[in-house]
């Protein structure tokens, strides 16, 4: 896989479809590696370039000394863009990549559109993550078994259910996540930017057209934050999908690949 280094810290990135298409750059959530992409990435591998890389502290990339912030996230991913010399790109992303990929539109000309999913602008306004969420997200003993650790963490971010419905998947879902997730240092890392984070009195400046996606029973980052997004952002369409957890775009795949597709044929 290719790398960037910037400001000593060496960012590695996958890059898939079609060299000659526009690019669509994907940015992950907290503390996930590029793993979660992969279905939106293959959705898109015919007409589009897309480019995943992994935030500092997860995965391929060097995993510097923390608290990170989103504004550092988001210079890492212009340098990805810089290293592939990309004019323009569709930046797409969930959750922490959300925060990153506003901050990223926010500094940067080359943003031609913004998909953000399950994600919110930060400040004041914002509906922050349920007290019982960040407990259970953060508490589990680091020294539990690593892949009843990472189904434990993951029960907030994904409905009731999903482990009876979709065993196999589950399975491997924690082999990707024990394979190219964030490190425990990195991860806390990320925590401290996501916990910064503040995009609320800048957004009105962006002009990119913007297709906000959550789902309705989100207990990560609830979906008040998709309307709060929808008043700030000056170009927003907000899409609910009624039932869909955190990581709805894993558990509806399909019906957000499709939304995503469609979106990019009107905008790219």
């Amino acid at each position: 896989m290719p790398s960037v280094t910037r400001d000593g810290v060496a960012i590695d990135y996958a890059v898939d479809g079609d060299p000659d298409g526009p690019t669509v750059l994907l940015l992950e959530g907290l503390g996930y590696g590029r793993w979660m992409w992969r279905w939106l990435a293959e959705a898109l591998a015919d007409d589009y370039e897309v480019l995943r890389p992994d935030n500092r502290g997860t995965g391929d990339s060097d995993v510097p000394e923390g608290p990170y912030t989103v504004a550092e996230m988001a210079a890492d991913a212009a340098a990805v863009l810089d290293d592939r010399g990309v004019d323009a790109a569709h930046v797409c992303g969930a959750s922490m990549g959300g925060m990153i990929a506003q901050e990223l539109a926010l500094a940067d000309d080359r943003v031609a559109s913004l998909t953000l999913l399950c994600t919110s602008p930060g400040g004041d306004e914002a509906t922050p993550t349920p007290p019982a969420v960040q407990e259970h997200i953060f508490s589990v003993a680091e020294d539990a078994d690593p892949r009843e650790r990472i189904r434990y963490l993951m029960e907030p971010a994904v409905s009731d259910g999903f482990y009876d419905r979709e065993p196999e998947l589950v399975d491997r879902i924690v082999d990707w996540r024990l394979a190219g997730d964030a490190t425990p240092t990195g991860r806390e890392a990320q925590a401290a930017a996501v916990a910064a984070f503040d995009a609320s009195d800048r957004l009105g400046d962006l002009s990119v057209p913007t297709l906000v996606l959550h789902g309705t029973a989100d207990r990560v980052l609830p979906v008040e934050n998709a309307d709060l997004l929808a008043e700030l952002l000056p170009h927003a369409e907000v899409e609910r999908f009624e039932g869909g957890p955190h990581l709805f775009f894993v558990e509806e795949r399909e019906r957000v690949n499709e939304r995503v597709r469609s979106f990019l044929g009107e905008v790219a």
